[in-house]
């Protein structure tokens, strides 16, 4: 499991009050002046959740949002730290993912209820230390966390309440539909071997029922940044040589001279690449993202 990186910069005077004097108001239930509910996510694609539901209603600031930014570090600013000390309700993925959030809370003295989305989803049975993280490829744990936020975001403004519970409902639905056609896959494609670069993708494979037989310390010294044992690399490298694998799912968000060659040797082989993200691309939302990542996979096992 890799553990996200948080850098603090010096705050300076004037920004350090402003943290300091707005924290003790933070998740009091009270909107923001402009009267909606402010909301701090680690990542878009909790952000997009979020304003799938809240609509109108929240305002939302998604800590990692841009595409090419290599998620698997964050450098925080007096900006973000303001919007955590400032935030009625936090999300974080947890597992290790994204520590800084509980930094930035810490710091600012934040009264706003957190949700833990790992530890939402009841995944990580007794600290795993495989526990793959990167629980927002796991439809059925989305369904538990919209629900979630809907709750939390009706007892923080009751007024609106029913339109939460509607547009949760209605994004429920949509995310149904994903389950619905990831077990339509799994009749066809359940035991095909892939691979990966890094587990990004897992649950998203277990749904479909695909068995990633990438060497262990290869993906693991790719995920923890380590270099990558020379016996790993070589078996990793055979998959596609011998062609014994359907695909190569490939974290477009971190690359290194390993994950380049292990791509160039399966772009050689003609076996298929998929890229996969940890955050959304410009102009998708959640829902959006998965079904591109679906139709990616299942134009790539047909081959």
């Amino acid at each position: 499991m890799q553990q996200r990186l948080l850098v603090l910069p010096l705050v300076a005077g004037a920004a350090a009050l402003a943290l300091t004097g707005c924290a003790a108001g933070s998740g009091s239930g009270d909107a923001s002046s402009d009267g909606t509910i402010r909301v701090v996510a680690s990542t878009n694609v909790y952000g997009s959740l979020v304003e799938s539901i809240g609509g109108e209603h929240v305002s939302v600031t998604s800590l990692l949002d841009d595409p090419s930014q290599d998620p698997h570090s964050f450098e925080a600013s007096a900006k973000t730290q303001l919007a955590v000390s400032k935030a009625d309700l936090l999300i974080e993925n947890g597992g290790g993912y994204d520590d800084f959030m509980t930094t930035l809370a810490d710091a600012s003295n934040t009264k706003a209820d957190t949700i833990n989305v790992v530890q939402l989803s009841g995944l990580d049975k007794g600290g795993d230390t495989e526990f793959n993280e990167h629980v927002f490829y796991d439809y059925p744990t989305m369904v538990k966390l919209v629900d979630d936020v809907a709750t939390r975001l009706g007892d923080l403004d009751g007024a609106d309440k029913n339109t939460f519970e509607a547009n949760a409902k209605t994004l429920t639905g949509k995310l149904e539909q994903l389950e619905s056609q990831t077990a339509s896959l799994k009749t066809k494609y359940d035991g095909e071997e892939v691979a990966y670069t890094e587990p990004v993708p897992g649950y998203l494979f277990d749904a479909i029922g695909l068995d990633n037989v990438t060497p262990e310390k290869f993906s693991e010294a790719i995920e923890e940044g380590d270099d990558v044992p020379p016996a790993a690399l070589n078996d990793t490298l055979e998959l596609f040589s011998q062609k014994s694998v359907k695909l190569l799912a490939y974290n477009e968000q971190t690359s290194s001279p390993e994950t380049e060659q292990v791509k160039k040797a399966a772009d050689q082989a003609g076996v298929p690449v998929v890229g996969v993200t940890e955050t959304l691309p410009k102009g998708e939302d959640y829902v959006s993202w998965q079904q591109a990542n679906i139709d990616a996979v299942t134009a790539a096992l047909a081959k």
